[in-house]
């Protein structure tokens, strides 16, 4: 009798992960896996969110002899009673359940009106990793502890009164980091330092500590001075005006804003030396950037065009741009947002679209009225922009002129952009004319052009290079952008390149994929250097839109989602604040051809508020991705690729 299978796909095959299992099987879905950093700072995080909420003073973070971390605040402690309904003590969820924290509820019913927690995934992370994490709360005149190993309880709580000499309120937890989720224990202490010292600058008045058992060194940080004594301290190089700082935030009869929401910002332009750039959201440190960063940009910029049109100061032929403006800028910019989405668990970049608007509303004006009433000031930042545009256009005229002398004509179908600077211009490969015609309307005519594309483009795998041109559309796409197709070993002339950024712009369904791979084959085989070089993006467009309804002071609001996932997470925003299921209207998209030219730019074009997503080669080397693309996309394949979904089919997330 023939036995079945190992390999068979049944229902006993699905596994369900329980509890902190999903961060032991996929640690680097959660946090940064080189060191134990980023465990410490969720626990940090939570010291500064208390601090932040106005219900601490100190902070001290303790690295012991034993390899472990502590970090003790004065807050007002975990709450230790049972949960109502898990039946279970609070701060045993806390540190045991995905997903399970103080943050959700936002603004005056919630118990943080601003914090960096947002998923209750923090903590719960930092243990899930731990050898031993130890915590302990004091609060309500108790001291309540709690030990976990791996995860899980192995000394349960235990509350007792407090005594003379315990502190009246606060937490104290300190982790054993497990050196098999790592590649190294070694905390970087530079790194650490910074982001303790940048915590004190954030939280004027709060002192922060940090002590080390083995070198008997102790570091304190406490800023009366804020924003400008740090960027003052850190920066090198001589300043072309004063610095420019401010803040604003929102009051109570904002329309557009919650009360509270805004930023504090502090400002230096300097003609030699590095740029220092920072930023943060409601302390968290956002190393990638983001919206709030593009809200300065924005603000500066439109306050210094403003200036310069007011005084005439523009030379004729020159365009200013925002890079122009913020080339020599050195900036230190903290963000208070009441729900900030960010980019991935860590939260290295904003990614929250009304944060744009927020922060420019409250620069641009207060630069708009220093720059009047320091009118030299103003003529030398103007100045300082005006070289920078020179500059700019200048290196763009050297590189018209070395691809003027080619005899290629531009294909009919490109609607060309206006600038000639590479570092600015891009090119959307569109899939379809509607879409092409919607993002014509759309883009920025200054730095955007696009190539609409008819149907499927060839799969170029197989073909040879001397027979790629006898397809037109692929002829169009290399004449496009300037470069003629190459292998990997070639050495390409790319002085002709027309656009630092080639974008392929597809539809966010199935056929969309298709198209993404069809022409990312044709880069990787036929044009190798763009993608290393760094110039080969895909845009991805949202599949649906969520329009709610008005709510109390909030209008009426529309919101985009990539996929399933980001709309039920948005979904459950909704229900948190209220909404009631029927209200809010859900419409898909079949297709970019469907989205209007606002539409299209406020989600995938603009630069402020789209997610391109940069195409590498990774650490995987070429022959072993070129073997793999093989397998996929060869006419004499089949065999291996029915293999390959066998093997790996329940893996995919399919959108039917």
């Amino acid at each position: 009798m023939a036995t079945k299978p190992s390999s068979e796909y049944s229902e006993g095959s699905i596994r369900v992960l329980k509890g902190l299992e999903p961060v032991k099987q996929r640690p680097g879905m959660y946090t940064r896996t080189d060191n134990p950093l980023h465990v410490i700072q969720e626990v940090l995080d939570n010291a500064a969110d208390e601090a932040l909420a106005g219900h601490g003073k100190k902070i001290k973070v303790i690295l012991h002899a034993d390899g472990s971390i502590s970090i003790d605040d004065d807050g007002r402690g975990i709450p230790f009673g049972m949960h109502p309904e898990e039946n279970a003590p609070v701060i045993e969820l806390v540190f045991t359940q995905l997903h399970a924290g103080g943050k959700f509820e936002k603004g005056k019913g919630g118990a943080y009106s601003f914090s960096g927690g947002l998923h209750g995934v923090g903590v719960s992370v930092t243990n899930a990793l731990a050898k031993r994490l130890e915590a302990t709360t004091y609060r309500e005149g108790k001291v309540a502890h709690l030990a976990f190993e791996g995860g899980d309880v192995v000394d349960p709580l235990q509350i007792r009164p407090a005594a003379e000499g315990d502190r009246k309120s606060g937490t104290s937890v300190r982790v054993w980091p497990d050196g098999k989720y790592f590649e190294t224990l070694a905390i970087p202490m530079a790194e650490l330092a910074h982001l303790l010292r940048s915590k004190a600058v954030l939280m004027p008045g709060v002192t922060v500590s940090l002590a080390n058992e083995k070198t008997k060194e102790i570091q304190t940080w406490i800023y009366k001075g804020g924003l400008n004594d740090y960027l003052m301290q850190t920066l090198n190089g001589e300043l072309v005006i004063p610095v420019f700082e401010g803040e604003g935030f929102a009051d109570a009869q904002s329309d557009n804003f919650a009360e509270g929401e805004g930023a504090a910002w502090c400002v230096a332009f300097t003609e030699e030396g590095a740029t220092v750039r920072e930023s943060y959201v409601n302390l968290i440190p956002t190393s990638a950037g983001g919206t709030h960063e593009s809200g300065l940009r924005d603000g500066l910029f439109n306050a210094v065009k403003n200036f310069v049109e007011i005084h005439s100061l523009l030379p004729k032929g020159v365009k200013l741009l925002p890079e122009d403006v913020f080339a020599r800028a050195s900036y230190v910019l903290s963000a208070k947002v009441l729900d900030p989405q960010f980019q991935g668990q860590i939260k290295e970049r904003l990614n929250s679209r009304d944060a744009v608007r927020l922060v420019s509303s409250f620069v641009r004006p207060s630069l708009d009225l220093w720059l009047n009433q320091h009118v030299e000031f103003g003529k030398k930042l103007a100045a300082l922009a005006i070289k920078a545009a020179q500059s700019r256009q200048k290196a763009g005229q050297k590189i018209e002129k070395r691809k003027g002398s080619g005899v290629a004509v531009l294909p009919g179908k490109l609607t060309d952009c206006e600038s000639r600077d590479l570092a600015h211009n891009e090119v959307f490969l569109v899939e379809g004319d509607s879409a092409g015609g919607s993002a014509k309307m759309g883009r920025n005519k200054e730095s955007q052009a696009i190539l609409p594309l008819r149907g499927k483009v060839l799969n170029t795998w197989e073909v040879e290079r001397d027979r790629l041109f006898a397809n037109t559309e692929i002829h169009d796409i290399s004449v496009a952008i300037g470069v003629d197709p190459h292998g990997p070993d070639d050495t390409p002339d790319l002085s002709g390149l027309r656009y630092g950024k080639v974008c392929i712009l597809s539809d966010a369904d199935v056929d969309g994929s298709h198209i993404q791979v069809l022409l990312l084959t044709l880069f990787f085989r036929h044009f190798p250097k763009l993608i290393e070089a760094g110039h080969v993006f895909v845009a991805r467009p949202p599949l649906f839109r969520v329009d709610a309804p008005a709510r109390g002071k909030k209008p009426a609001s529309k919101a985009y989602a990539l996929d399933e996932g980001e709309l039920n997470a948005h979904l459950d925003k909704l229900r948190k604040e209220g909404v009631r299921e029927s209200a809010w209207s859900i419409s898909r998209f079949k297709g970019l051809g469907e989205m209007n030219a606002d539409q299209l730019w406020e989600t995938t074009l603009n630069p402020d508020t789209r997610r391109l997503l940069p195409i590498q080669l990774g650490s995987i080397d070429f022959q072993h991705t070129e073997a793999l693309i093989t397998k996929l996309m060869g006419k004499g394949e089949a065999a291996a690729r029915r293999e390959l979904m066998e093997l790996h089919g329940d893996a995919v997330e399919v959108d039917i």
